[in-house]
């Protein structure tokens, strides 16, 4: 119970950053308001060599931790408990569970975007280069590229994907190797620790980046943006919903008490809720799902920190449905090579999203990169982010609780 206390006062500052998020995102939708009404001379000076330096400034403070901490968490994920004698099984039967219904959530996001168009019929974003340059290559180029000829250069270039890659085979190789790669993993532990500090750091920039971006988009784009990206947070908030649901059917098919379920762990998804945050919801979801719901000690003991580590449906969620947002407002033509991208990208990316506030949208560059689409859409996305970080986390722990129950119940009593 001794991380409890840890995680305490990290609560504490996510709730009050949160708020200050919230406020920043107000003034600035506010401020662009006004630009926008009442000072369209002003717009241009002040989006030069204001908040688009700040915009950019924060995008690339948050690019900064993406590869170590993507690399890191990746590989401690999948070399947690290692001791257990049922590892190999209970992480096969996982990972398959994991990719069935993460591939679900991307593709309940991608039908719901696809559905509601939140963004048709914005006008004045141009298509940058780097998507023709992309979508010149073959979908079959594009999975070959994903393999690295060498790690390194796949952590130097920020080449995400490939880092993605890079780290599952170095984990199975940790695996292989046992107790002489336990100084490597430490370094790796410790490369973690460090990033998540970096990252809580940079998260406190996050009030005068959302206030930059939001401003900017608001304030050159106009009040049009607003209801979109209105539609855009109750497509997100409709696709979690769908997705909770979809689990609540599974556990009772499963006759796992879907009801007992949600009542035993309303505790956790408070927190989860509250501070937008899969990690320091953590302790209490194990206590939940041990001492509330009667979850199999073994069993949650490794799946549910496990899937901390790499089941994020919330995100596979946002990622789906955010890049077809931003394909739309751009105007890119839907093709199926482009949707096999965004949905082979987003199911990748959602395994190695850190369980932290708004970390959804540090990784979206990523999908966007990977499917030809503008990198700068994130900015148009960012400032709303935190009104679905609390559903998005409240999902993540949803659907990391259910798989454990699918294991538990693949895995019969002796």
């Amino acid at each position: 119970m001794e991380t409890v206390t840890e995680n305490r006062p990290v609560e504490n500052r996510s709730i009050n950053l949160s708020t200050l998020i919230l406020a920043s995102l107000g003034v600035g939708i506010l401020f662009g308001v006004l630009l926008n009404l009442y000072f369209p001379s002003a717009i241009q000076p002040i989006d030069q060599y204001i908040l688009t330096p700040l915009g950019k400034a924060f995008l690339r403070l948050i690019q900064f931790v993406v590869i170590p901490i993507v690399f890191s968490s990746l590989i401690l994920g999948l070399t947690r408990i290692r001791n257990a004698a049922q590892v190999g099984r209970y992480t096969i039967k996982l990972i398959a569970s994991y990719l069935l219904t993460g591939a679900i959530a991307v593709g309940l996001g991608m039908v719901v975007s696809a559905f509601l168009q939140p963004g048709a019929g914005i006008n004045g974003f141009s298509l940058a280069a780097v998507a023709q340059v992309h979508q010149s290559q073959s979908l079959i180029d594009w999975l070959v590229s994903l393999i690295p000829v060498n790690p390194f250069e796949a952590l130097s270039t920020g080449s995400l994907l490939q880092t993605i890659f890079s780290a599952a085979l170095i984990g199975v190789g940790i695996q292989f190797a046992g107790e002489k790669a336990t100084r490597f993993v430490e370094l790796v532990e410790s490369i973690y620790v460090i990033s998540e500090k970096v990252l809580a750091l940079i998260l406190y920039t996050a009030p005068v980046g959302v206030f930059a971006l939001i401003g900017s988009v608001i304030a050159t784009q106009g009040l049009e943006v607003i209801t979109k990206l209105l539609l855009y947070v109750v497509g997100l908030m409709f696709a979690t919903l769908v997705m909770i649901s979809l689990y609540a059917i599974i556990l009772l098919l499963l006759n796992a008490k879907p009801v007992r379920f949600f009542q035993s762990l309303f505790p956790a998804l408070s927190l989860a809720f509250g501070t937008g945050s899969s990690n320091a919801a953590l302790p209490v979801v194990l206590q939940n799902a041990q001492e509330r719901y009667g979850l199999r000690e073994d069993i949650a003991s490794f799946a549910i920190p496990l899937g901390t580590a790499l089941k994020r449906d919330g995100s596979g969620i946002l990622q789906g449905f955010s890049a077809l947002f931003i394909a739309q407002i751009y105007q890119v033509p839907i093709t199926s090579e482009l949707l096999l991208a965004i949905a082979l990208s987003a199911l990748l990316v959602s395994f190695s999203t850190p369980g932290v506030p708004g970390s959804g949208i540090i990784t979206m560059a990523t999908v966007l990169s990977a499917a030809g689409l503008p990198v700068e859409g994130v900015a148009i996305v960012a400032g709303v982010d935190r009104f679905v970080d609390g559903f998005k986390t409240v999902l993540n722990v949803v659907g990391n609780v259910t798989n454990a129950v699918i294991l538990s119940r693949w895995e019969r009593e002796p």
